[in-house]
């Protein structure tokens, strides 16, 4: 197994990326002609700052896959892992102790430092049922070989919007996903250390996704995030204000025009000086 370096956390660190990088349209608008498809990671990593695995959540991946994944990619990159949908579509989340356990240890650990939060996504036909989703939160493990775990949540039945899951959210220490989205609900309450949000409005008829003026913002919103505050105008649900404190944030363009996804992701970094 990979052996973690350890280094000092950079909190109050901004990551901008994409969901996955296999996609064909960036064939033609992203990734150079001459570019074989099993070096698409390889260049990908080196135009993000953080990649979305979501080939997680269709099937279990092995150890000397993430290997693979980590290898190929900078020392300073990081992968959010979008967990195996078999485990959060069952009716009785609280059963889900075992196959929790299965996925967490499927290899993870492979990815070291450069391993970042869980993204747990409930689909739209998933109710809020307190009781059992504190039981299941009771499930999410702290930790994966040594390594710290980060637990994302992605709540997108109307249910949710309730105090009552925020509470919960916050008291486990795991982020509530914000979505900008005009498909489900968003709200962005700060629940833990850090923040995850995935930007789904992109438009095809913008180049880039995203306006200069819309990118700018999120922009502005993602540095009050990772200095402690919270932007303003965005919708809330908790009563109880967040903790003033730096976080860590992770923004993915991920749906609307996903062909223009790279190139909102890379304008987005060149605002924020990151790339």
């Amino acid at each position: 197994m990979f052996r973690r370096q350890e280094r000092m956390a950079k909190q109050g660190e901004i990551r901008v990326g994409i969901g996955g990088w296999t996609y064909e349209p960036w064939r033609d608008n992203f990734y150079p002609a001459d570019l074989t498809q099993k070096r698409e990671l390889e260049y990908a990593s080196r135009h993000v700052t953080a990649i979305e695995i979501n080939g997680t959540f269709y099937r279990s991946q092995t150890p000397a896959t993430f290997a693979k994944w980590r290898d190929e990619t900078p020392d300073d990159f990081i992968f959010t892992v979008k967990v195996l949908r078999y485990i959060t579509v069952r009716r009785v989340l609280a059963e889900a102790g075992e196959a929790i356990e299965r996925f967490v240890n499927s290899g993870l650990a492979e990815l070291g430092d450069k391993l970042g939060p869980l993204l747990w996504q409930f689909g739209p036909t998933k109710k809020f049922d307190p009781e059992d989703f504190e039981r299941f939160l009771k499930l999410l493990p702290a930790r994966a070989g040594g390594i710290r775990l980060r637990h994302a949540l992605e709540a997108r039945h109307p249910s949710f919007a309730n105090p009552e899951f925020i509470s919960l959210a916050r008291a486990h220490g795991a982020a509530v996903v914000f979505d900008d989205s005009d498909e489900y609900q968003s709200f962005a309450d700060l629940t833990s250390d850090f923040v995850y949000a995935r930007l789904m409005k992109a438009d095809a008829k913008v180049p880039t996704g995203y306006t200069r003026k819309a990118l700018t913002s999120w922009a502005k919103h993602a540095q009050t995030w990772a200095q402690g505050g919270e932007p303003a105008g965005l919708p809330h649900i908790g009563k109880t204000p967040a903790k003033k404190q730096p976080r860590d944030v992770f923004m993915f363009f991920i749906n609307g025009a996903k062909e223009h996804a790279p190139a909102a992701a890379g304008e987005l970094l060149k605002l924020l000086n990151k790339k």
